[in-house]
């Protein structure tokens, strides 16, 4: 397995369509809804590709928001998922994190992922709230205690 940080425009479109995959198809997520203005290789974000035998097989990517890392559009494909890749994903972005000096990171979990994230070090930070109508709540993780 690689983790590979998207640097290449045909990186970033194997990226969309792991995300197409995943949030269009499996969950019904309007499509035009899924592709937003940081999903550029200018914008102020950094976007992952996780490789299996060459093959694209997961996705995240984290932007800045007031001095805060927030993981998002993390998925992985069906066939793939139990392996360890959405661990491998987290822990990549909080990399990234780190290295730009952050120290605390947030994300949105759909609720059937909560107990993943937990296991990661996540704390759930809000009630339930809904995005494209799936429920999610806030989670957060403080990076001060990671050690490399």
């Amino acid at each position: 397995m690689e983790a590979v940080r998207i640097t290449t425009e045909e990186e970033l479109q194997k990226a969309f369509a792991i995300r197409k995959e995943v949030f269009v198809k499996e969950q019904g997520v309007p499509e035009e809804n899924e592709i937003d203005e940081y999903d550029s290789l200018d914008a102020p974000c950094k976007h992952l590709l996780i490789l299996s035998n060459q093959q694209p097989v997961g996705t995240g990517r984290i932007r800045f928001i007031d001095g805060v890392g927030k993981l998002e559009r993390i998925c992985v494909l069906k066939p793939y998922r139990q392996l360890g890749i959405g661990k491998v994903i987290v822990q990549e972005l909080e990399k990234i994190a780190k290295e730009k000096g952050v120290s605390k990171v947030k994300l949105h979990s759909q609720t059937h992922a909560n107990t993943f994230y937990e296991q990661l070090g996540y704390q759930v930070q809000s009630e339930v709230f809904y995005e494209e109508g799936i429920p999610h709540n806030g989670m957060v993780k403080n990076l001060d205690s990671l050690t490399e």
